[in-house]
């Protein structure tokens, strides 16, 4: 987990963020906010942020699924992005953490467009198919438990209009994912997950190197 883009050493990062991120101020304080946390490796970078942000600007997104909220960063840079009358449904299962969201998102006048679900991912995805809701969703950011990739991808696939991009982070994992003394069963979830979708017919891939590595897959 990183909450800055890997491979880039400190002045290299500090001008990237000089010369390209444009962080409104309540982005930036609910990134301090959430500094102060022990978990605070968990947060999005902020230039991914504005990447996803961009990237929902880019396809039009009005609706938006997103599998892991934390402090909601993330929630609030796409929602800014998409504008009223958005639709965003984030999946979550910790109340102290998206407490901190929902502050945050109340401040930034985004919360009328967001439904936090408090159970887990897997239910809330498997309600939305059960409700007829398959294809009817623009975008989603897988950013949860790594066990859970391929489960969360595959009912994501079912969610996504054709066109639409299902963004998945972590993948590359610190680095983690190359390294054989690495075994544990996160890394070796990341790894099974980059496998599954690397030739998976059903999407373009591209893994970009952004955060802790960014897969963006586009549904055909």
């Amino acid at each position: 987990m990183s909450n800055q883009s890997i491979g880039l050493d400190e002045p290299l990062y500090r001008y990237l963020l000089e010369v390209s991120l444009r962080e409104d101020p309540i982005l930036s304080e609910l990134r301090s906010a959430t500094a102060e946390l022990p978990q605070r490796n968990m947060q999005i970078a902020p230039e991914q942020g504005q990447f996803m942000a961009l990237l929902a600007r880019m396809i039009g997104a009005r609706s938006y699924i997103e599998i892991g909220t934390f402090t909601g960063y993330s929630t609030l840079a796409v929602a800014r992005a998409m504008g009223e009358g958005a639709e965003i449904i984030a999946c979550d299962v910790s109340r102290e953490w998206t407490d901190i969201a929902r502050r945050y998102w109340r401040k930034a006048g985004v919360d009328d467009r967001i439904v936090l679900k408090l159970q887990p991912a897997v239910d809330t995805l498997n309600e939305l198919i059960a409700d007829g809701r398959s294809d009817q969703f623009d975008l989603a950011f897988i950013d949860a438990d790594k066990t859970g990739y391929i489960d969360y991808f595959e009912r994501c696939l079912t969610l996504i209009r054709p066109g639409g991009l299902i963004l998945v982070d972590n993948t590359l994992w610190g680095g983690s994912v190359i390294d054989p003394d690495k075994s544990d069963e996160d890394t070796e979830a990341i790894r099974a997950f980059n496998r599954h979708v690397h030739n998976h017919p059903g999407v373009d891939l591209s893994l970009v190197p952004i955060g802790d590595g960014l897969t963006l897959l586009r549904v055909k």
